[in-house]
């Protein structure tokens, strides 16, 4: 492997989540659930620095890659602030901002595009998915999101990425352009690892199994929001597609079932073993019932403090700027790092 920085001891988390729809139990089990770990996970508890560092962004500048109404997407950016903190992230912990309040994001992203082979991009997977759903002409943007992800993770020297298994192959570009980098100009980006929440990587759709659970789905029954009201809940959950047969078990056979399975556990802590033991022999209504009822109890409380914290927008919008104050030396430090290596003034 080419040169790269040496890493502290401290290991650097870096993810954001897009201010593009509504988040819900898929963003909750695949990111945000793993974020509040990361950041109470002590590398060394008898050191002061131990802690893991967490930088946590809200990529903006990703959501414009497809159209947006810009008064929608001023009170997302605060939305998403908003379920962070009320999910469990603390600005005290880790760090939380907005993308667009550092250029460097843009201006490191334009530099990586300038060594990103246009066959790279062509071959990833969620621009294949999303450019066959664009109705008019598919911008640039989006063909080069892949590109600025790159440039939100190197421009932090992160060491680990949390991502789902959907995500992945950017990261793995991510770690092209930095080693292809390094190559050419030694001792610039650490190359980071891929971090997969492997129990709830990838939640389904409730009303398609074979497709993930997305907030851009074209039918709110695709998904839980997280604002959702109780009986909302009920409504989805009933109306959630099931497998032929009665059995509640979690097998290949059993997409559906599978997918309501993962869901129950991510939200209940209790194993996929342990719920097929405690709903043996019962119905796929009582099973149904009891998840609802359990999705509806644990985001009773996420809602209650969402809810007081979006009544508190300054409150919202200090803690987003404390957060861009705190890390902007090092995108700072790193952008002037790479112009000087690449000859720019």
């Amino acid at each position: 492997m080419a040169d790269q920085p040496t890493p502290s001891s401290k290991k650097r988390i870096f993810s954001g989540v897009q201010p593009s729809g509504v988040l819900h139990l898929g963003n909750y089990l695949g990111a945000i659930k793993q974020f509040v770990a990361l950041q109470n996970e002590e590398i060394d508890p008898e050191s002061s620095s131990g802690r893991t560092e967490c930088v946590f962004c809200i990529v903006d500048l990703h959501a414009i890659t497809v159209p947006q109404d810009p008064e929608k997407l001023k009170k997302n950016i605060l939305s998403v602030a908003a379920m962070y903190l009320a999910c469990g992230l603390d600005p005290e912990k880790s760090t939380i901002f907005v993308q667009s309040a550092h250029p460097e994001h843009s201006e490191l992203a334009w530099i990586l595009n300038c060594y990103t082979y246009m066959g790279e991009l062509s071959r990833m997977t969620q621009f294949k998915e999303k450019a066959a759903k664009q109705s008019e002409g598919v911008n640039v943007g989006l063909f080069s999101y892949p590109v600025l992800m790159a440039a939100d993770i190197l421009l932090y020297q992160t060491t680990d990425v949390p991502v789902g298994e959907d995500q992945k192959q950017h990261v793995e570009l991510t770690r092209n352009l930095a080693e292809r980098f390094n190559k050419k100009y030694p001792q610039t980006f650490i190359v980071p690892n891929v971090q997969i929440n492997r129990q709830n990587a990838r939640i389904m759709g409730l009303d398609d199994p074979t497709q993930k659970m997305s907030k851009s789905a074209s039918s709110p029954a695709n998904y839980i929001a997280l604002t959702d009201d109780a009986e909302t809940i009920r409504e989805k959950i009933k109306k959630a597609v099931t497998d032929s047969g009665s059995e509640i078990k979690a097998e290949a056979s059993k997409p559906a079932i599978s997918n309501l399975l993962n869901i129950f556990s991510g939200i209940s802590g209790k194993s996929v073993p342990e719920l097929e033991q405690e709903f043996a022999g019962k119905s796929y209504a009582d099973f149904k019932g009891a998840l609802a009822e359990a999705i509806i109890s644990f985001l009773q409380p996420i809602q209650k403090k969402y809810h007081v914290l979006m009544d508190q927008p300054d409150r919202l919008r200090s803690i987003l700027d404390e957060g861009a104050k705190k890390v902007k030396p090092v995108a700072q430090k790193t952008l002037s790092d790479v112009k000087s290596k690449i000859g720019l003034y």
